[in-house]
């Protein structure tokens, strides 16, 4: 999770564009909200693994909302006054805390996630996909180039997507399996969720 969240920063600081509200990639956010987003993503992530008694069936009830129809619901958004190294710096907090509450929970625990419970793992994971995928969402609208290391790739897919195919590059893979890549000799993916459920014992 440290380490995706550092590359990701450090990709995105070395931008020289002034203007972040330019499309990420092909999303409908811009660079700007999509970085919220995920910085967004990141902390509800880490809150689910707060309370004394998590919740399976609803995540913490924070209030999230756009700040313009058709923006992400965020409960975090960055004051636009600090600017983009201002935006950063949420993202990289927000990743440090769902580190921290990572190492911190019990591996027993169970949280609410839209697309089932999930355990601290699990909630890692899903952070770090968030970060590798909308890192490269938002590289494209800046034209950055962005690659992160396979073998953290390769970990999340094995937690998160295990059906996806292993004898292709797993960066490629990883954007296939979230619908933003082709792959030779397989459909596009234009509808996709991970796997978070906790593996059997």
């Amino acid at each position: 999770m440290t380490l995706a969240v550092r590359l990701a920063a450090d990709t995105l600081a070395a931008s020289p564009a002034a203007d972040w509200r330019v499309p990420a990639g092909s999303l409908l956010w811009d660079c700007w909200e999509t970085v919220e987003h995920l910085s967004d993503d990141l902390f509800s992530y880490a809150v689910q693994l707060g309370p004394r008694t998590p919740s399976t069936r609803a995540g913490v009830p924070y209030r999230w909302a756009p700040e313009r129809e058709g923006g992400p619901w965020n409960a975090v958004f960055a004051d636009p006054e600090a600017g983009t190294a201002g935006l950063l710096q949420t993202l990289e907090a927000s990743g440090a805390l769902l580190a921290a509450m990572v190492r911190t929970a019990s591996p027993a625990l169970r949280s609410f996630h839209s697309y089932g419970a999930s355990d601290p793992e699990g909630f890692a994971a899903m952070g770090v996909v968030e970060t590798l995928v909308h890192t490269h969402d938002v590289a494209a609208g800046l034209s950055l180039s962005w690659a992160p290391p396979a073998d953290l790739c390769d970990r999340v897919l094995a937690r998160l997507f295990p059906d996806a195919p292993d004898d292709a590059d797993r960066w490629t893979v990883l954007l296939w399996s979230t619908g933003r890549a082709d792959l030779p000799g397989r459909e596009r993916v234009t509808s996709w969720r991970w796997h978070g459920a906790p593996s059997a014992p």
